[in-house]
């Protein structure tokens, strides 16, 4: 007699566990800790075998007839369900590891040892934040073009074009690798390179105008918030380097009786060490900070944690405090300040973009450019903390 509703719920525990059958070899096995199993018991080539179904109220005694029918389905047709099932678990272990996620995460790690740990959190962020949650179970080889568009198109409906752009370079990066490594046969993110909405470039505020700039070195000098922040922000324009490379600065690095910041790669975009030589006003505002923060660990650290840096928002929020906008300065805007006035007063322009490090890649060059027209660049870099002191006083 086929098992009710009721008896299912009724079943209770014993001392010995019991079965109490339903039918078409299906039944319920209840275990003397309560648990209640559905099992079903078959015969396949001449061994009698069990298949688990599920355990009762997850799964109901309807949901149990259903997984027997479609078991005897498969041994109609002479194929072993556990086999089956087994087969079945095979297959998405293998979509697992060939899944967009699995293969972007692998892709991820083999390459943060050759990136900056702000320019690895920043892609890593972007694929679990707008990549993952809705193609990053797919298998990377049946994601379509459209799929990604769809995906893609999700971000610029809120108006980070510039990240959409990034997230197609990411998977086309992804992609590649899968097709390297024999887990994919195209990069569809190149398929949707003309589809994405286009993105104006935005360059980073900056006050160029020699008495605005007066200005703001006036107002920076005033700043009455952290000390440690008030250096960070005075010594900006005077080493005019990346936002991440001023935040992340560590004592170790820098040689106040040598006048001098030497930059590891690692800590560099270019991946190239750079060297920063130190205005006499520069080395004033490190060795006011040296008992502050010094000897050792980072020059200017946290507010909450002495061993981290400071947050990238940090400059720019100060320079919010001091009543400049996002469109008028940023600790960006520093480097092409900079390199607009000392363009104009006919610096030599080599060394000026050496000094902003933007390096020529060019093999075997670019290994050994960092020191290039060092002393021209301490004498520029002293002239122009020397010109910064004239325009205060405007």
């Amino acid at each position: 007699m086929p098992l009710t509703v009721v008896a299912v719920r009724a079943a209770k525990p014993k001392e010995k566990a019991y079965r109490l059958a339903d039918e078409k070899g299906m039944y319920l096995e209840v275990t003397p800790a309560g648990g209640r199993y559905w099992r079903l018991k078959y015969r396949f080539a001449g061994k009698e075998k069990l298949l688990a179904l599920g355990v009762y109220p997850d799964v109901s005694l309807a949901d149990a007839r259903a997984s027997r029918d479609s078991a005897r389905v498969l041994l109609a047709k002479g194929i072993d369900p556990s086999e089956a099932r087994k087969a079945a678990k095979r297959a998405e272990t293998v979509a697992a590891a060939n899944s967009f996620e699995a293969i972007a995460v692998e892709w991820l790690e083999r390459n943060k040892p050759k990136w900056t740990p702000y320019y690895a959190e920043k892609i890593e962020n972007r694929l679990r934040k707008d990549l993952f949650p809705t193609i990053g179970k797919r298998p990377i080889s049946q994601i379509t073009a459209q799929e990604l568009l769809a995906c893609i198109r999700k971000i610029e409906a809120r108006g980070a074009y510039e990240t959409a752009h990034r997230a197609r370079q990411d998977c086309g990066h992804v992609f590649r690798y899968a097709i390297a490594s024999g887990r994919a046969e195209r990069d569809v993110a190149a398929d949707i390179r003309g589809a994405l909405h286009p993105v104006v470039t935005k360059h980073h505020a900056s006050i160029t105008d020699p008495q605005k700039v007066g200005g703001l070195i006036r107002a920076i000098e005033g700043y009455d918030g952290s000390f440690i922040v008030q250096c960070a922000l005075r010594l900006a324009p005077l080493v005019f380097v990346r936002p991440g490379e001023l935040r992340t600065a560590e004592w170790t690095e820098i040689d106040l009786d040598g006048a001098e910041w030497r930059i590891p790669a690692a800590k560099m975009k270019m991946r190239d060490p750079h060297i920063v030589p130190l205005s006499t006003q520069a080395v004033a505002i490190l060795r006011a900070l040296h008992p502050v923060t010094g000897p050792k660990g980072y020059v200017f650290p946290g507010a909450r944690a002495r061993g981290r840096p400071m947050s990238e928002n940090t400059i720019n929020a100060a320079l919010r405090r001091l009543g400049y906008t996002n469109d008028e300065a940023t600790g960006h805007g520093f480097r092409s300040m900079a390199s607009t006035l000392l363009n104009e007063q006919q610096w030599n322009p080599d060394a000026i973009e050496r000094q902003l490090a933007h390096v020529e890649r060019n093999g075997v060059r670019a290994a050994y450019n960092y020191a290039e027209f060092l002393p021209e660049r301490r004498k520029m870099m002293q002239a122009w903390a020397t010109y910064l002191d004239g325009l205060v006083l405007m």
